[in-house]
């Protein structure tokens, strides 16, 4: 498995065009919104959070969904040819998710700091920066189920809407609690409402504890669903 991931982690970092995209979109983001929230009250950190989640949460979705590509050109068949386990697969295209997911939330953070003048403790960068990092594992495993459930044909269209929906309803661009109040019920049910947590942690009041706990519970249930959908497609094969 370790030859594999390695094979993977580098084809993913030579994708100059993919990496670009993945810090630049959520920089822009925060740049465009910072100072309107921060003129409304918000601190800049509470944006900072909110925007950093939104692009390791996008970044981890989009390389995870790319096996729905891997399964239509038989790579996944071929692969269950070799030494390498379905385990040990799963396991290196979550890492590869993650790998990519660190450079969004690190390059918001960066630029927090440098523009917005964001200060914080050491303890306050390391759960800005590692915490919503180590928090987006769900987003990883939700790649890639979406993957083992979506075509070539129809995946970008489950990445748009899943991505909308953790974005939007889960509270990383507006605060849940200007929502009504169906609305905020299920937004507190979405794993990015929770990851969005950890990310406005770093603000006043903020409190990561209870949100590292039911994204812990999430990893564990989309783990077992990709593992489960992964040998049923094996049995099919």
């Amino acid at each position: 498995m370790t030859g594999y991931l390695t094979f993977e982690i580098r084809r993913t970092l030579r994708d100059a065009k993919f990496l670009l995209f993945a810090v630049a979109l959520p920089v822009g983001l925060y740049l465009l919104m910072a100072d309107r929230f921060v003129d409304q009250g918000a601190p800049a950190s509470y944006v900072m959070g909110g925007v950093a989640a939104f692009g390791a949460v996008k970044t981890a979705l989009d390389v995870g969904a790319r096996t729905a590509v891997e399964r239509a050109i038989g790579w996944q068949r071929q692969l269950r040819l070799t030494p390498l386990s379905g385990g040990g697969y799963l396991l290196a295209k979550a890492s590869v998710a993650m790998v990519v997911a660190l450079p969004p939330v690190a390059g918001v953070s960066l630029v927090a700091a440098l523009v917005s003048g964001v200060h914080l403790s050491p303890g306050g960068w390391a759960l800005a920066v590692l915490g919503v990092w180590a928090g987006t594992v769900p987003f990883a495993l939700l790649g890639l189920l979406i993957g083992q459930f979506a075509t070539a044909q129809n995946l970008q269209a489950y990445q748009a809407a899943v991505v909308l929906v953790l974005s939007f309803v889960g509270g990383l661009f507006i605060p849940v609690s200007t929502f009504p109040q169906a609305l905020a019920t299920v937004a507190k049910v979405l794993p990015s409402y929770w990851l969005a947590q950890v990310g406005h942690a770093t603000a006043p009041g903020g409190d990561s504890w209870q949100a590292a706990l039911v994204l812990t519970v999430y990893a564990l249930v989309l783990g077992a669903a990709v593992a489960f959908r992964y040998r049923r497609d094996t049995a099919r094969a």
